[in-house]
């Protein structure tokens, strides 16, 4: 995925804060932004609050 140098480097700095990876940050921002729009698919979860998971994602 490509990703803006600013956007991306926010996201790490949300991610840092909220005690997430990355990836996790993305899949959380990504799954309510679905939810917000009801086109997350039913039985799929909801995001949670301070979910950590990993270490951080290494990007091309």
């Amino acid at each position: 995925m490509r990703v803006d140098p600013e956007v991306l480097d926010a996201i790490r700095r949300w991610a840092r804060d909220d005690l997430r990876s990355v990836n996790a940050q993305v899949e959380f921002l990504l799954r309510r932004a679905l939810m917000s729009e009801g086109r997350l698919p039913k039985g799929t979860g909801k995001p949670s609050g301070n979910q950590t998971a990993g270490a951080e994602d290494k990007h091309s």
